[in-house]
């Protein structure tokens, strides 16, 4: 597919990084190690399906959905702009 100045494949290769940078951001946010027995936020019981389900967990399911919430997206934008690919 032509892209006007970028080189074939360039476009394949944005959605690739994407994808990886996406994948390496949930595999860093992946609780690991021993979970606790009690939310760090709220200090309830963490039940233990849960705890052996997620291992390393360490919040509740409604202290963990908020922060969720939180989580700022990664803002780079790898298209760029017209004039940026004519210069």
């Amino acid at each position: 597919m032509a892209g006007g100045w970028t080189r074939d494949g360039a476009v394949q290769d944005q959605i690739d990084d994407t994808v990886k940078d996406a994948i390496l951001r949930a595999r860093a946010l992946t609780p690991q190690g021993e979970s606790a027995e009690e939310c760090d936020d709220c200090g309830e019981i963490i039940p233990k399906k849960r705890r052996e389900a997620l291992p390393g967990v360490r919040t509740c399911i409604a202290c963990q959905s908020e922060r969720d919430k939180a989580v700022v997206h990664s803002t780079i934008n790898r298209r760029g702009s017209k004039d940026s690919q004519l210069r």
